[in-house]
């Protein structure tokens, strides 16, 4: 029991990292892929990973969880995107704990008209003088404190925006950005095409991370701002990309 208890934990730990398929944690550890299969039953019914088609991911965090995580390195990361935003400028703030941080440095500046799904930027920017502020109705994630659905993106393809700023559950080189629903993919898309720049705000440790089923491609030209923690190895994808600017905070 206590060598099921260590292989799911190391199961655990490899799904944390990025979701991974049965046969390949299979072959990691060296059980069959039945026993994997019971050990995600196990993990499931205790509500520690979500089963996926072929595998598992770990469940989606809620915002209160993720707003204690790496935020000395989310507010370096705002900082250094505050200082491409110039006065008189539209701005997309896609939802999260990083653009949550990105509006509060925002919250002094002039002439802004800020377009966003998110409550964390709604209650920094909120009562500002210098900050117009249009929210994109639609359906609240309550885990995340974001809108999304129809009468979000309805909203959004009246608007566009000099910038668009993205959180991410994960960013892949490549890939693009991966979230837990589609419709927070199908509005950070839209987020992609309304915004003349596109800007995806991620910590170093969700760099690579593929740990959520829910795809949004990137355009060929977008900038990654992440921190001072991420590797060369973690950088190199995106560094290899001809139209991606990597910028450490």
């Amino acid at each position: 029991m206590r060598l099921a208890g260590q292989r799911r934990q190391t199961i655990l730990a490899r799904l944390r990292a990025g979701a991974l398929d049965v046969e390949a944690l299979s072959a990691e550890l060296g059980v069959s892929a039945s026993t994997i299969r019971r050990d995600l039953a196990r993990l499931a019914a205790g509500g520690q990973v979500l089963r996926t088609y072929g595998g598992a991911a770990v469940p989606e965090q809620s915002l209160q969880v993720r707003a204690g995580v790496n935020m000395e390195q989310k507010r370096a990361i705002a900082r250094l995107a505050a200082s491409f935003v110039q006065q008189g400028e539209t701005l997309l703030l896609d939802a999260g704990t990083t653009t949550g941080a990105l509006a509060a440095e925002l919250a002094g500046m002039q002439g802004l008209h800020v377009i966003t799904n998110g409550l964390t930027a709604l209650n920094a920017l909120a009562g500002k003088p210098g900050v117009e502020l249009s929210v994109l109705g639609g359906q609240l994630r309550q885990i995340s404190l974001g809108t999304v659905g129809p009468a979000a993106e309805h909203a959004l393809r009246r608007l566009t925006a000099r910038r668009t700023f993205l959180g991410a559950d994960g960013v892949v080189a490549g890939r693009g950005i991966c979230e837990a629903t589609d419709a927070q993919s199908a509005l950070k898309e839209l987020m992609v095409a309304q915004g003349q720049e596109v800007y995806v705000l991620a910590d170093a440790d969700k760099l690579g991370r593929a740990i959520s089923p829910s795809w949004t491609p990137l355009p060929a030209s977008w900038t990654l701002i992440t921190d001072a923690r991420a590797s060369a190895a973690q950088l190199a994808p995106f560094r290899a990309l001809p139209g991606v600017t990597v910028l450490i905070a």
